[in-house]
């Protein structure tokens, strides 16, 4: 019986925690961090104050939702696979669908922390961390690419990184689909082209039909 009543609680205490947490995550997007006070977290997570304060205050969920977009699954998944690809293309592709994809279930923090950081120490935190490990799996693509042959001539792994940044960065989609409107998967077949032709060897497809045909059978 003990043992029921405690695994009651303990779910009773998760979802008490992802209440507050997603409410944080509304009312961040919605009126901002600065804007957002701890008792209209509490409000709309139907939870008192204190409640809010014991989750970690404004500062802490910031920090928690800033850490469940870092290491979205989709981010592990997507390195995992790109060992297995030998397609340039299908390999921007995993990288055009998993940016859009943190998009879709992260949209809102991004555009939040890039607010933020430049006048919150804990948000600069934030985005200095998560900046870092997305160039950091952006690096691994281009030395991906750099180790296929597949880069444009006079590009080595250090400039792919730098342009996969530029389309796949912050600033491509929130420029797309923030400012003009585009739905996201407009956006993601657009930068997956332009980044193709401007990051890819123009004979790629062709390089890759030969080393199919040269792989024994």
């Amino acid at each position: 019986m003990a043992t029921g009543t405690q695994g009651r609680r303990a779910d009773y205490a998760e979802a008490t925690r992802r209440a507050i947490i997603d409410a944080a995550r509304e009312l961040f997007d919605r009126k901002g961090f600065f804007g957002t006070k701890v008792d209209e977290i509490a409000e709309l997570a139907r939870v008192a104050a204190g409640t809010v304060y014991a989750a970690g205050g404004k500062q802490g969920l910031l920090r928690i939702l800033v850490n469940e977009w870092g290491t979205a699954p989709i981010l592990r998944e997507s390195r995992t696979r790109l060992a297995e690809l030998s397609d340039p293309r299908e390999v921007l592709a995993l990288v055009a669908s998993a940016s859009r994809a943190v998009r879709e279930d992260h949209g809102s923090v991004i555009r939040v922390l890039l607010a933020a950081a430049p006048h919150d120490e804990t948000a600069a935190e934030g985005l200095h961390g998560t900046t870092k490990r997305y160039r950091g799996t952006l690096a691994a693509v281009a030395e991906h690419l750099h180790g296929l042959g597949a880069l444009a001539e006079g590009l080595d792994a250090r400039q792919a990184t730098d342009v996969l940044w530029f389309y796949f960065g912050y600033s491509g989609y929130l420029c797309l689909t923030e400012d003009n409107g585009w739905p996201l998967a407009k956006a993601e077949r657009w930068l997956l082209e332009q980044c193709a032709g401007a990051l890819l060897r123009a004979d790629t497809g062709q390089q890759t039909e030969a080393m199919d045909e040269a792989q024994p059978q």
